[in-house]
């Protein structure tokens, strides 16, 4: 089943990006909506939506807004997380250069959930030209009322703040990226206490990915029901962006319904391995996360399928591998990655993505030795669960799963000092 565009539906229209566009489209009826709706309510229908955060987490949202103190004396913030930078993704790219408007509602209406005046978007400084589009979103919502001392005539005041990052991965973590916002250095922190509570300015703070808070002036406007309508999967609901790269021959971002099936998402939607290729693996949600073989693909993309099969959805970033492919080099490339990110706060990530990538750099150069696969798993196995962040995990979850599916071309690089598939890739 594909459903209609919803986060999608400005794609490919000329001027889209602009709020005369969005209003054509019915933009900022949610807000509109909400603004005659108590905040209890608001957090309730986003509830009954069964929204999970888009950003790799999958945590309900209406649940993490529901953590924010009704009566705390500080004043309350929403920041959107823009700053993509997981390898494979760029689906919310998307959004923010062809419908902003939808990611302005969306975190106007989490303020009137919270009782906030001000958001923040943390873009990653890459994406000038979506930074551009996005400033310019702000101040056309300004200068309409959408945004600003009156918002639609209602007295209520919301102001959104756009905020470039530097091109730190690590600034993607929610509370490394509320403590650069705040003019620190990106380290992420120690949890609890959550943003909830202590986020930006160490106030109540609601903070999402970009994908999650466009998909709430749907909710607010069609309802709960509609958006629980949508997908095969009760608990995992709506539809789902999906940046699918590598070896597919129409690569792009897909707008399908949560737990649309990934072998299809290949071999219908995305046209199947061109050259006569055959699929080596793919990876399911962005470079953290562990591949899939083959004969694995006929599966539910889901948060829940997936983690029980060992991985995970993460953010939707699918990354098609053919038999081409050097799963030594795909593997040293990821440590070089996260051995680059780390921000070297803890141990484990410093000296164990370094660690990494300098055995996976000398086996990939045919300097193996007996012995490395176990000590990269020992490595891996030490890494997890040990940090303030997921960083550290997100490096040893794929690599191990690298060296335990594909464990023969490993060996083989090691006992013949040399790439097997020499030639065969770049």
């Amino acid at each position: 089943m594909i459903v209609e565009p919803i986060l999608t539906r400005a794609v490919g229209v000329e001027g889209g990006h602009l709020l005369s566009s969005y209003l054509e489209r019915g933009g900022y009826q949610g807000l509109k909506k909400a603004l005659s709706m108590t905040p209890d309510s608001i957090i309730d229908e986003v509830k009954r939506s069964g929204l999970r955060g888009r950003g790799g987490a999958g945590f309900p949202c209406g649940l993490k807004w529901s953590f924010v103190p009704k009566d705390h004396p500080k004043p309350k913030y929403v920041v959107c997380n823009a700053d993509e930078g997981e390898p494979g993704t760029f689906k919310d790219k998307v959004i923010l250069e062809c419908d902003p408007h939808m990611l302005l509602e969306g975190m106007a209406i989490a303020c009137l959930s919270i009782g906030a005046e001000a958001g923040y978007i943390y873009v990653r400084g890459e994406f000038v030209r979506a930074i551009k589009i996005l400033e310019k979103a702000v101040r056309e919502a300004r200068r309409d009322g959408y945004l600003g001392r009156n918002v639609m005539g209602s007295g209520k005041k919301i102001d959104i703040f756009v905020h470039s990052g530097a091109g730190a991965y690590i600034c993607g973590e929610e509370t490394g990226l509320l403590e650069s916002l705040a003019g620190h250095r990106g380290h992420p922190r120690l949890k609890p206490p959550f943003p909830a509570v202590v986020g930006a300015f160490d106030s109540p703070t609601i903070l999402n990915n970009v994908e999650t808070l466009a998909c709430v002036p749907h909710i607010i406007t069609r309802g709960a029901d509609w958006f629980t309508s949508i997908g095969p999967n009760p608990k995992n609901t709506g539809t789902k962006l999906f940046a699918v790269s590598g070896h597919v021959r129409k690569p792009g971002v897909y707008e399908l319904p949560m737990g649309y099936n990934l072998k299809d998402l290949i071999e219908k939607v995305c046209g199947g391995i061109p050259d006569g290729r055959s699929i080596k693996a793919v990876i399911p949600g962005g470079s953290s996360a562990p591949p899939l073989k083959p004969e694995e693909i006929d599966v539910s993309l889901d948060f829940d399928t997936l983690a029980a099969m060992g991985t995970m959805l993460g953010s939707g970033a699918v990354i098609v591998v053919d038999d081409s492919v050097c799963m030594v080099k795909l593997t040293q490339r990821i440590t070089r990655f996260y051995a680059h990110e780390s921000c070297g706060q803890c141990s484990p990530c410093r000296e164990g993505t370094h660690w990494l990538d300098l055995i996976m750099k000398r086996i990939e150069e045919g300097n193996g030795r007996e012995g490395d696969l176990e000590l990269i798993l020992d490595i891996c196995q030490g890494m997890m669960g040990t940090t303030i962040c997921v960083l550290s995990d997100a490096c040893a979850m794929p690599v191990k799963a690298f060296v335990e599916k594909y464990r023969d071309e490993f060996e083989a690089h090691i006992s013949r000092g040399r790439c097997p598939m020499r030639g065969t890739h770049g």
